[in-house]
């Protein structure tokens, strides 16, 4: 059976100060262990993204895959949160809202997110405690 079959796959800019900020979060409100997780940069990444319709170098957005669904920006977050343990999936109520005024949003965060919150000089290493949500090319 496919990873993407198993689990939620959310893949991430890996040097991104504000990605792997989220990437925290995810994992602490993810107790059932829904999700896995990659850098956009990771080889497991590139091997998946081979699968669907997705450029090798796309690294403007969160990407959330669900079987064989894509999901990108403010719909890949929307997606995200509707399975996080707490009042989150509150926030999914927001998909009635249409793409076209929540990606703009979305975008300029997005085109300021290394100016505001910084940019790591390589991806992040799990630590041992959440290696086992981290996507592997081995799983892909």
């Amino acid at each position: 059976m496919p990873i993407q079959e198993k689990y939620d796959i959310v893949l991430f800019d890996g040097v991104c100060n504000l990605c792997n900020t989220a990437v925290d979060f995810i994992i602490q409100r993810d107790p059932q262990n829904q999700f896995k997780l990659a850098s956009l940069q990771d080889e497991a990444s590139k091997k998946l993204l081979k699968d669907y319709s997705v450029e090798e170098d796309y690294l403007d957005s969160i990407i959330l895959i669900r079987g064989e669904n894509v999901y990108y920006k403010s719909r890949a977050a929307l997606e995200i949160a509707k399975k996080l343990k707490g009042l989150w999936p509150l926030f999914y109520g927001f998909v009635i809202i249409p793409t076209f005024l929540r990606d703009p949003i979305y975008d300029w965060i997005a085109r300021n997110r290394y100016k505001w919150f910084g940019k790591r000089e390589t991806c992040r290493m799990p630590s041992e405690e959440d290696k086992l949500k981290f996507l592997t090319a081995e799983e892909v």
